[in-house]
Parts: C-alpha cells; sequence; structure tokens
C-alpha cells in the first residue's frame, strides 16, 4: 500500500492537538481591523477550533 501525500494547502492552515482536534487561525487579521470593536480584534487573535463538520480534513493532512 503505497503512502499518501499530505495535502501541503491544508497542512500550512491547520494543524492538530495532541488529542485529535482541528486549529485553525481566524480569518480577516490582516487589514481593516481599527474600524472594529477591541471584543472583536481580541476574538481575532484567538484560534478556531474546527468542529465535527472538518474531521474529514485528518484525511487529507494524515502524518501530522
Amino acid at each position: 500500500m503505497p503512502k499518501v501525500k499530505t495535502h501541503k494547502g491544508t497542512a500550512k492552515r491547520i494543524r492538530k492537538t495532541g488529542s485529535g482536534k482541528l486549529m485553525a487561525r481566524r480569518v480577516g487579521q490582516s487589514h481593516f481591523n481599527s474600524r472594529s470593536t477591541g471584543k472583536v480584534t481580541k476574538n481575532k487573535r484567538r484560534d478556531l477550533n474546527l468542529g465535527r463538520v472538518h474531521q474529514k480534513l485528518n484525511s487529507v493532512i494524515p502524518y501530522k
């Protein structure tokens, strides 16, 4: 059985935690942040915990 190739674009954006959960950065952090409220800016700094819908991405990043 050949090895499964890792999808590099996904591997750069998503990481697995020790327990197998998927984490990703929140979108919209690059610019136009001064007009948003402080609460929104603070929440953008946190990483996003991807839910069960995105668990199929485990097959795309098998060795990460």
